[in-house]
Order: structure tokens, then C-alpha cells, then sequence
């Protein structure tokens, strides 16, 4: 299909392409990274864990013959996105599609909760996503083409006691992401962002979370997340729900009051 000038497949960028994926070591961004290299697009992989990304590498590289670079960075240290930027540039690497996929959560009473902790996965979750969008985003604006794609959440809809901070960063990510699609696609840059419910990845352990019987019901597997991501980029979609539950509950917070959202939210979320 065609959008903005540039051809996609039917998940995804065409292949020739290079990606950036955040986050690349887990999760998601194994996802991302194998969907995108089986559609022949050359990948950057970008995370703090550098064995797991040579592994996925050297993986990949062999099942479907694409470039693979490997970038070890913290993205939580304050300036590691221009870094990255520039390290890329001494490789006169061009990105294509930028997967910002590098996030992780924190589950407790704000006031129990470290403020380091808190700070640093702001520093994460908006900022070094906000100044990658920036970097990669100018550049591709300036070629007139270019795909990114947000990781939010089904959090960016709610208020949830007991992850205050984490679903107040991904209401960041959710409104900066459907307005930068506005405000990119008459340079030809596409801008989607994709919002996950719960999914079967390492951010619990990472969270500390507690799984209610209710979310371990609509728990989603990662692969189906990454492919509904990849799909809505192709399509040029400003931003996509994944799951047919996940969409029916950000629906019926159109029929009720965000006191009783929070309410939901704590029942279901909280321990």
C-alpha cells in the first residue's frame, strides 16, 4: 500500500530500510526486531544489555540476512539519545524507522516508592523518548520520509493508583505521539503510537507488579502487540489499541466518571 509517498508491506516498513529499536534487549522489542528483519529491514538494536542483543543478532542475521547493528547505551542517563545519534552518524547509519520501544514501570504508593526511582524512569519513559523523537525526527523530516513508532499504553487512558507516575509518563507519550502525527505527516514522516494492555514481557518483574485474576485474563502475548504496531505505522494511523478487550475498556471510560475509572483501575491494578 501506499502512504505518504513511501511503500509498505502489510505489518510494516519495506524492506531495504534500516530500523532503530529501543528497548531491543526484551519484551517487545525482540518482537519488533524479528518482524521488522523478516521483512528484510536492517536493524539497529539499542539497549543497556549488550550479550541478549548479540544473541538476537547473530539470530536474526542468519535467518534473514539483514544488517544488524549492535548499540549498548543507557538511555536513562540524561544526553544518551544525542550520543546515540552520533554514534550512528560516525557509522553514517540513516534511520528509517525509529521503534522507541525503551521504557519499563514502577508499581507502589508514590510516597513508598524511591524518588530516584521514579525520576529515572521519567528520565526514560519522556524524556530520551522525547529527545530520540527529536534527533531522528528532524532528520527524517529533512528527507521528507521516515516511521516512528511510540510505545504508550492502555494506562495512558486512566489515572491508576499505585502506578501514579508510570501511567501519567505514558499519557505523555499517547498525546505527544498524536500530536507529532499531526504535525509530521505533511513532511512525510509518519507517527503512530501503539498502546499495549498487559503483556506477557519482563515488565512485571521489572515493575515489581502484582497480577490480578482479572489481568491475567486479558493478558496478551507480545507477538499479536508487535504486529498490531507494525500494522497501524504502515497504515499511518495517529495511534492503535492493541486487543479487542484492550480497545473495550478504553471505550467505556466514555461512559463513566474518572472517579469511577480510578476506582476500576485500583480493583484491577492495585494489590
Amino acid at each position: 500500500m501506499q502512504n505518504n509517498g513511501h511503500t509498505f508491506g502489510t505489518n510494516g516498513p519495506s524492506s531495504g530500510k534500516t530500523a532503530l529499536i529501543t528497548g531491543a534487549s526484551s519484551g517487545l522489542g525482540l518482537e519488533f526486531a524479528e518482524l521488522l528483519a523478516a521483512q528484510g529491514v536492517h536493524l539497529v538494536l539499542a539497549a543497556r544489555r549488550q550479550e541478549p542483543m548479540e544473541k538476537l543478532a547473530a539470530n536474526l542475521r542468519q535467518k534473514y540476512g539483514v544488517d544488524i547493528h549492535v548499540e549498548p547505551i543507557d538511555l536513562a542517563v540524561p544526553g544518551a539519545a544525542a550520543d546515540l545519534k552520533g554514534k550512528l552518524d560516525q557509522k553514517a547509519l540513516t534511520i528509517d524507522v525509529l521503534v522507541n520501544n525503551a521504557g519499563y514501570g514502577l508499581q507502589g504508593e508514590f510516597l513508598e516508592t524511591p524518588i530516584e526511582r521514579t525520576t529515572d524512569m521519567i528520565q526514560l519513559n519522556i524524556t530520551a523518548l522525547t529527545e530520540l523523537s527529536y534527533v531522528f525526527g528532524r532528520d527524517m523530516a529533512a528527507r521528507g520520509t521516515g516511521e516512528i513508532l511510540l510505545i504508550a499504553s492502555l494506562l495512558s487512558f486512566h489515572a491508576v493508583p499505585t502506578y501514579a507516575s508510570y501511567a501519567a509518563t505514558k499519557a505523555y507519550v499517547l498525546s505527544f505521539g498524536e500530536a507529532l502525527h499531526d504535525e509530521l505527516r505533511t513532511r512525510g514522516v509518519v507517527v503512530t503510537s501503539l498502546c499495549p494492555g498487559h503483556t506477557e514481557t519482563g515488565f512485571d518483574a521489572a515493575a515489581g507488579a502484582y497480577i490480578s485474576p482479572m489481568l491475567r485474563r486479558m493478558t496478551m502475548k507480545p507477538r499479536p502487540v508487535a504486529e498490531a504496531g507494525l500494522k497501524a505505522l504502515s497504515q499511518g494511523k495517529a495511534s492503535v489499541i492493541a486487543g479487542f478487550m484492550n480497545n473495550l475498556v478504553a471505550f467505556s471510560n466514555r461512559f463513566t466518571s474518572r472517579s469511577m475509572q480510578r476506582a476500576s483501575m485500583k480493583k484491577v491494578m492495585a494489590p
